[in-house]
């Protein structure tokens, strides 16, 4: 049991910094300045980040016959290799050399670099926790939606950025280190426990989920509140590393409960009783209060299981695969553009807005994991689409209410995509393996997450020539558009397409419903 928990703190903190590209908007805008790139080219940069997905499905096969800690150490080399090779023509003062195409791969491998840890995280929650998969899932990957929050921290406390060479190359120089030393010291916890695991594991869960809530709540405040100068970027930082070091208490009170167990079993019936005691517990399954045998809520359909080939013939997948693009792809496409969305509105506060929707980000992974862990200790089921149609219905709303240029609209729209995508981003590891099968599900996830590069490229360019289209109406030169009319139609058309994946997921519910 001290194994299962110490491999789940380790894929928080492997989860907690390994969204690199979702700090993109800190310094998009300065690397926009520095390589003198026009919008469209911009945003093929973030594009390039989501490209890396599509070559995901990579990871989920190296995950199959290679050691998982290999294909950590795999993957934060990739992240090393493509931010470091940036970093290194902004220190030496040659990024004006630096071709536009060599900078398009580089970010496609950081980007690509995030599927392999993204994957070792999956498999070890899904395996190390077969009964409580959602919960794990939705614990871990909860803690990606602070990644933007803890970079901008960290740059604010140990970096320069007084100027746009040196915000955009401590960012840089970041992405290339942080994720590798996290990976290195993660890797010797993030193994499959080929143990018994125990399935009575609620007062662990309830520890986890009250330390998770609170850094929750702290990352809001912090964000809030620094906008008035209420806390310091150190209080802030110091306050989030020591809500992810205190996640080792877990480990360390199921140990000394686990010592006392044996020393009373042993004691009370011999070594004999215990050991045999345990494979019966591990053979039977749990049994609730009800003396009814619990098999767990995550995969209904568990005898279903299906390789990627089959899963694409299925008209299930590319409803689920459109639901995802209309939703959470657009999500990310927004905040994506958020550097240049803040800007066009005459504010420089991107930073802060950055942070506030990766906090309410966390929030938002959290929520399904929260409803799992109480469904689980009820006899009802809750369809994973209904869940995705739920939270996409308040940001077809947030969309539409970034049509009013006040300031207020702009934060309140920004928390409410950022907690929605975080939602449906953190739902879709479950409803994948619900609907295909767990055996599969490293490469059967990657397939569907390449709906995200290419709802990347077509949302975020058509958001690009549309920008560039009111620069030249504004002021006869499209490379800088002011203005709330800027992104208007975009924000029409990513509501309509937000509404458009409320439907589908319905009917995806309908149709998951009846099998």
């Amino acid at each position: 049991m001290v194994l299962q928990w110490l491999s789940l703190v380790g894929i928080i903190w492997l989860q907690s910094i390994s969204a690199t590209n979702t700090n993109f908007p800190s310094y998009s805008s300065h690397l926009k300045l520095l390589l003198s790139l026009s919008q469209l080219q911009l945003n093929n940069l973030a594009f390039a980040s989501d490209a890396g997905k599509l070559f995901g499905f990579l990871s989920g096969i190296a995950a199959v016959y290679l050691p998982l800690w290999l294909v950590l150490l795999i993957g934060s080399t990739l992240g090393f290799i493509g931010y470091g090779v940036q970093y290194l023509f902004l220190i030496t003062n040659k990024v004006s050399s630096l071709p536009y195409t060599l900078v398009f791969l580089l970010t496609a491998l950081a980007g690509n670099s995030i599927c392999w840890i993204n994957t070792v995280c999956y498999l070890i929650a899904i395996q190390n926790f077969p009964f409580d998969r959602q919960l794990a899932v939705g614990l871990s990957t909860s803690y990606q939606g602070l990644s933007a929050k803890i970079y901008t921290d960290v740059i604010d406390v140990f970096f320069d950025s007084s100027s746009s060479i040196k915000k955009a190359r401590s960012y840089l120089l970041l992405n290339c280190i942080l994720p590798l030393v996290v990976c290195l010291i993660a890797s010797p916890l993030v193994r499959v426990i080929t143990t018994p695991r125990s399935r009575s594991l609620s007062n662990g869960f309830l520890f986890i989920f009250s330390i998770t809530i609170f850094t929750g709540t702290f990352a809001v405040i912090t964000s809030l509140g620094s906008r008035k100068g209420l806390f310091t970027p150190l209080i802030i930082l110091s306050g989030l590393i020591m809500f992810l070091v205190v996640l080792l208490v877990v480990p360390l009170m199921e140990n000394l409960r686990e010592r006392w167990d044996n020393k009373c079993m042993i004691r009370n019936y011999g070594k004999k009783v215990c050991d045999e005691s345990c494979m019966v517990e591990e053979n039977q399954g749990v049994v609730n209060e009800n003396g009814v045998k619990d098999e767990g809520v995550f995969m209904p359909n568990h005898d279903e299981e299906i390789d990627a080939k089959v899963m694409i013939k299925r008209l299930n997948f590319w409803l689920y695969f459109f639901v995802y693009m209309f939703g959470a792809t657009v999500g990310m496409v927004y905040l994506n553009n958020l550097g240049q969305i803040v800007e066009s509105r005459g504010s420089s506060k991107t930073s802060s807005l950055v942070s506030l929707a990766s906090s309410f980000g966390f929030f938002g992974r959290i929520f399904p994991c929260l409803l799992d862990y109480h469904i689980s200790r009820t006899k009802r089921k809750v369809s994973r689409p209904a869940l995705i149609a739920l939270m996409m219905v308040p940001m077809t709303s947030a969309f539409l209410l970034l049509l009013n240029d006040n300031n207020i609209c702009l934060h309140i729209s920004t928390a409410t995509i950022g907690i929605c995508t975080g939602a449906i981003t953190s739902i879709s590891v479950s409803t994948t393996a619900e609907l295909f099968g767990a055996k599969n599900f490293g490469v059967n996830h990657n397939v569907l997450v390449t709906n995200i590069p290419v709802g990347s490229f077509l949302f975020g360019d058509m958001a690009a020539l549309l920008y560039r289209k009111q620069g030249l109406i504004a002021n006869h030169n499209g490379e800088k558009c002011m203005g709330i009319k800027c992104y208007e139609t975009s924000f029409i058309i990513w509501g309509c397409l937000c509404l458009l994946g409320t439907i589908l997921a319905i009917l995806l519910h309908l149709r998951t419903k009846k099998t």
